[in-house]
Parts: structure tokens; sequence; C-alpha cells
């Protein structure tokens, strides 16, 4: 047995959790934390003023020491930093064996994820990476639309992604954020990660993918703020992935077509609206108006806590985020080759 994981046991039931990065992600994930009170929550973030102002905030004990946050012995360690630290510390923390929360994408390379994988099996540790969109209500309805087959066979879906990148954080200059540099994993096909997710969570395992992607509009960035992927289904299916930085209206929406019938889900419209060819009608689920962006959050987060009593597998853990990851990492190639990339193994 895990001489760690024996120490865990004997501690009380509610975990200790060092949120590392306090930006507005890893706010927003340390007052879900504390609103389901989780357990003792520290944070830890390089830039002191980040860091005492998220302690004042939220009334927790914080600091810009990742070496003093260590000698807590958190239980789990929750990593909202750029892209490009997120492995490097998540192995740290692996090897502590502390459980993992890790914000999307799981890395910005590849090395050092089979490292990982191997240090979450050894240690029988729960893991888990960002996918809030998978509990939207809009897309768990077409998940469960799927599943009850209303649409016969999946021939073909279209799915789009696209804001305009200043306003994402009107507060931060968006030419020193992440999504604007390389060195941090940023680029628009890493950063809405959650489209390729889900898509596949809906339809299945990729097995080729070409895609075009660049800086196509004047913002002034280094990474790609448009892609225009074409996914084949090992299902037979294909699919159309559209992402931007550039649309001055939100917009996140997907379409599919099936042979007895259609769906289509639109976040900001707050609908999935189906098509049946057995009666020729149309039906509408629309998103409860008592609902808020932040209920997926706080979700996801629940499935993870509950992960973590029961000690079973999230549904996105370090090696499905892996194999998402790969997509990405396949549509870059291509877009850098201008040749279609088949996926090994698939």
């Amino acid at each position: 047995m895990n001489p760690r994981r024996s120490e865990q046991r004997k501690r009380p039931q509610k975990p200790r959790i060092l949120v590392i990065g306090c930006g507005s992600i890893g706010k927003r994930h340390i007052s879900n934390l504390i609103s389901l009170r989780a357990g003792e929550i520290r944070a830890c973030d390089g830039v002191r003023e980040r860091a005492q102002e998220t302690g004042t905030r939220f009334g927790i004990e914080t600091g810009t020491s990742l070496a003093a946050a260590w000698k807590w012995m958190p239980d789990v360690v929750l990593i909202a930093t750029p892209p490009s630290s997120h492995v490097e510390l998540a192995i740290e923390a692996a090897r502590r064996g502390c459980d993992l929360f890790i914000e999307k994408p799981l890395s910005d390379r590849t090395r050092g994820i089979r490292e990982l994988s191997g240090l979450v099996r050894k240690k029988d540790l729960v893991s888990m990476v960002g996918c809030n969109l998978r509990f939207h209500p809009g897309l768990v309805r077409v998940k469960q639309l799927l599943e009850n087959r209303r649409i016969g066979r999946v021939v073909s879906a279209a799915v789009e992604f696209g804001q305009y990148l200043p306003d994402w954080h009107p507060a931060e200059d968006y030419r020193s954020g992440y999504s604007a540099r390389v060195d941090l994993g940023g680029g628009v096909i890493l950063d809405a990660i959650h489209e390729i997710d889900y898509i596949r969570w809906l339809i299945g395992e990729v097995k080729a993918v070409a895609c075009m992607a660049g800086i196509f509009s004047s913002l002034e960035l280094r990474t790609e703020d448009t892609a225009a992927m074409l996914l084949y289904f090992t299902r037979g299916a294909v699919g159309e992935v559209h992402l931007d930085y550039v649309q001055r209206v939100y917009s996140r929406r997907c379409k599919l077509v099936g042979e007895e019938g259609t769906i289509a889900w639109d976040f900001t419209a707050g609908t999935v609206r189906w098509f049946a060819a057995d009666d020729g009608c149309w039906r509408t689920f629309r998103t409860p108006r008592t609902w808020d962006v932040n209920r997926m959050y706080i979700d996801e987060m629940r499935h993870f806590l509950a992960s973590r009593a029961s000690r079973v597998r999230t549904c996105l853990d370090v090696d499905e985020a892996a194999r998402v990851l790969e997509i990405a990492f396949a549509a870059k190639r291509s877009a850098k080759s201008s040749a279609f990339v088949r996926m090994e193994g698939r």
C-alpha cells in the first residue's frame, strides 16, 4: 500500500487542498471549493500581489513559495497556471501522493505526460482535467439524445467557438496573457480544447485530422487566432471544428446530423433543438432560467470530489485528457505540414 495514501486516510475526512495559480480560473475554483466546504484551502502564486489579493478576498492562507506550500503536505493539488507548467507541477504533486485537478489543457507539449500517467497509476491517484462543458445542461441533453439514438447513427457534426480575445479579460492586456504567447502554451487550438473534448465525448474516437490554422486577424499575438479542423471518427462520421479569437459576438454551438434526425445546441440561446424524422417534428429543450455559468464549474468540482472520495476514475482523467490532447497536437502538425494526420493506434 502507498505509505502516503495510508497517511492520508488517517487524516480527517476533509482534505487539504492546495491551489497553484491565482488567476481568474484559480479564483473561481477557490470560491467554489469554499462554497462546497470541500476542505482546508491554501493557494500559491508566484506574483506576490495576486497571492495577497487572493488571500484577502477569500480569507485563506496564500504565499509565493511553492516549497513552503509542499511542507503543508496537501492531499489534493489544483493546478491553474499557464499550460506550459501543468505537467511539471502535476508530476511534482503526484510524487508526493496528491490527487490532481489540472485546468485544461493538460499541457502544451508531450514531454512528461507518460511519466505523469505512470505516477498516477502507480500511486493510485485520482486525477481530472478541467472539462466544465461536459456539465452544461444543454450538452448533457445532447449526450442523452445520442445515447437514446433519437437521431440514429451520426453522420456529421459541426462545432464552433469564437470570441474576441481582448474581451476575455477586459482589465488585462491580452498581448501579455498566456493565450497570445507560444512559450506559455497559448493559441486557440489549445485554449478552446473544450470543443475537441466534447465532440469526442459525443461521437467517439478520432482516427484522422486535417487542419488549417494561423494568424489571420490584426490581433497582436504570436499564436494561431483561427483554426478550421476536419475530423474523421472511427465510427465513420466526419466533424468540422471552427475555433477563433476574432468574433466580436460570443459564439459557441454545435450541430449533429444523424440518419434519423438532427440536433442543434446553442450556448448563447440556451437551447437544444432536435428534429425526429419519424414524426417530422422539432422539439426544444431550454436551459433553466435559474441556471448560471458557474454551475458548470460547481458540478465539475462536485464530480471530482465525489470521485476522489470513492476512489474511482473521473470522466476526464489524465489518460483521457492525453488522448484529447493528441487530437489537438495532430491538428497543429496538420496545419504546419498541410497534410492529413492519422492518429496512432486508432
